[in-house]
């Protein structure tokens, strides 16, 4: 992500003069401050009662908000500037934004009890991202658990914690019944973000497909779009059920993992002792 603005420098005109800054520096800031504007419009249009506008525009923020690092690191435009707003973007897209959708959908119907709700799971994406940060400058994290999130990431619990929206939108009426199931699902997914839990990230396969895999690669993503944009909730709701499967399958291959990697580091200390 772009770093801050340079400096002012003083001239003989007597007036401040700022360098010229390449726009490859200003692109990624300018998509953080975009997804911004799409978390926070999603709020203003979910309390005008335009929900699956709201819901769109929270889902657009999410795929902004995952994309400004990705062009800032192909920009080569990366900087602690730029990391530390994208964290405080990540706290209204992830956080504020989604809660606030539910909450002027379907938790007010729950009363305090559903406001608390709504706050628990914003407190609990802030107290994920810092601990996230925390955990990036860690020296002493074995290599091989960098294959992991601890906790459910941001941007998966905000998608999951919509859950409710979607299957209101396929038919699933709100009642005060319903919003108090949706209160415990709230706080439960909040409790899985915060927690120790291991969710594989993906991170292994690398940044390159094996050749034979690209064409089927191609493929699955297409359809994926196509499901999207004609069962658009669906799609959306299956896919939040199936992330919700996918945390048992990891955490199982995790445990797999520490074991055999406990195995490699038993055998180098038994090379070490006798050698």
């Amino acid at each position: 992500m772009s770093g801050p603005f340079p400096p002012f420098e003083p001239h003989g005109g007597g007036g401040p003069r700022i360098r010229e800054i390449p726009l490859r520096m200003i692109v990624p800031n300018l998509i953080t401050v975009l997804a911004i504007c799409a978390g926070l419009s999603g709020i203003r249009l979910a309390f005008e009662d335009r929900l699956e506008l709201a819901v769109m525009m929270v889902l657009l923020a999410a795929f902004l908000d995952a994309v400004d690092g990705r062009v800032a690191r192909m920009l080569k435009a990366s900087s602690k500037f730029g990391a530390q707003m994208d964290s405080l973007a990540d706290i209204v897209n992830f956080g504020v934004a989604p809660a606030l959708v539910l909450y002027a959908y379907l938790l007010d119907q729950a009363g305090a009890i559903g406001w608390i709700s709504a706050l628990l799971f914003a407190i609990a994406c802030a107290l994920r991202l810092a601990r996230f940060n925390v955990m990036l400058e860690d020296p002493d994290q074995p290599a091989w658990q960098g294959d992991y999130f601890v906790g459910v990431p941001a941007p998966a619990g905000a998608a999951l914690v919509m859950l409710p929206i979607y299957l209101g939108f396929l038919g699933l009426g709100p009642d005060p019944v319903v919003a108090l199931a949706a209160c415990a699902y709230t706080v439960a997914v909040g409790v899985l973000m915060i927690s120790r839990l291991p969710v594989y990230s993906g991170k292994a396969s690398g940044s390159r497909v094996r050749r034979e895999l690209v064409m089927p690669l191609m493929l699955a993503v297409v359809f994926y779009a196509l499901l999207l944009a004609s069962y658009t909730w669906q799609t959306m709701a299956v896919s939040a059920i199936a992330y919700l499967g996918f945390l048992v399958f990891s955490q199982r291959a995790y445990a797999r993992r520490a074991a055999r990697e406990a195995k490699k580091e038993a055998g180098r200390e038994n090379i070490d002792r006798n050698g």
